[in-house]
């Protein structure tokens, strides 16, 4: 690019916001053009020139999961980063793979739900959130990715009916299911007056479908605040995960490599 062209990239709006790279591949011999998550500007393309130099000012900045501030010029077409201060790297995630699967995972889905172009804060808290908490290792990896799928959906637009049975309006009880294609919940007596087959439903238990709630209800503060015996996080993660992919009505990639890890265990 010649000095004309970059003069007058630099001559668009400047942007100052921290953000997330939630997504990086490498352009040229020394580039890379990301998706940041940011916290002003929801989801946004952006280019880093020069940023797989060594000696680049934006290197550190511009890798997958570092979370940095950002100072941005808007050109033409894109965003470009001329200053990325780190803030954190998350460097307990990037030497485990399951952990980086999983937090590759919940970067896919900011990146399919997350605002473009419009203030994002609740998006970029709750990964940050997530990734703090994985990264930690004092909860159960399954437990972070429901209650980050959940709250996910939420935040959205996607938030299920978990308030009674769509039926017949009972809280709780034995034998519940949830219907993912509708984000409903019925007791056991309305799913088979229903006639709802096993595929059409998962089964709910009673501390699952209270899992369920917090995460979808719960102020932000408390949102991993909790604890469940195996089977029941199972089944509140089982539940977490047909929900997502029934309503966002896709598969992603990550999520299947992230699956693929437990194969022969």
């Amino acid at each position: 690019m010649s000095c004309v062209e970059r003069v007058a990239d630099k001559m668009g709006t400047q942007a100052v916001t921290d953000g997330l790279v939630i997504r990086d591949y490498n352009v040229g011999e020394a580039d890379r053009f990301l998706t940041l998550l940011t916290r002003k500007y929801g989801a946004i393309r952006a280019s880093a020139r020069g940023a797989r130099r060594i000696k680049s000012g934006v290197s550190t900045g511009t890798q997958l999961l570092c979370h940095a501030d950002f100072t941005l010029f808007k050109g033409r077409e894109k965003y470009i980063i001329d200053e990325a201060t780190p803030l954190t790297l998350f460097m307990g995630i990037r030497a485990e793979l399951e952990k980086l699967a999983l937090a590759q995972y919940f970067c896919e889905l900011e990146d399919f739900l997350a605002p473009k172009e419009e203030e994002a804060e609740l998006f970029l808290r709750l990964i940050l959130n997530a990734l703090a908490l994985l990264e930690a290792g004092k909860h159960p990896s399954m437990q972070i990715k429901a209650a980050f799928e959940m709250r996910l959906l939420a935040i959205s637009g996607y938030m299920p009916d978990l308030v009674a049975c769509a039926g017949c309006g009972t809280y709780e009880a034995d034998g519940m299911v949830l219907l993912p294609r509708s984000g409903v919940f019925l007791c056991a007596s309305c799913a088979a007056r229903e006639q709802v087959s096993p595929g059409e439903c998962t089964a709910l238990s009673r501390g699952a479908l209270a899992a369920l709630r917090h995460t979808a209800y719960a102020d932000f503060a408390r949102l991993f605040s909790f604890s469940l015996p195996e089977q029941t996080l199972k089944s509140f993660a089982a539940a977490s995960e047909q929900y997502l992919l029934a309503t966002l009505e896709r598969s992603f990639q990550t999520l299947e490599f992230y699956h693929s890890l437990f194969v022969d265990r």
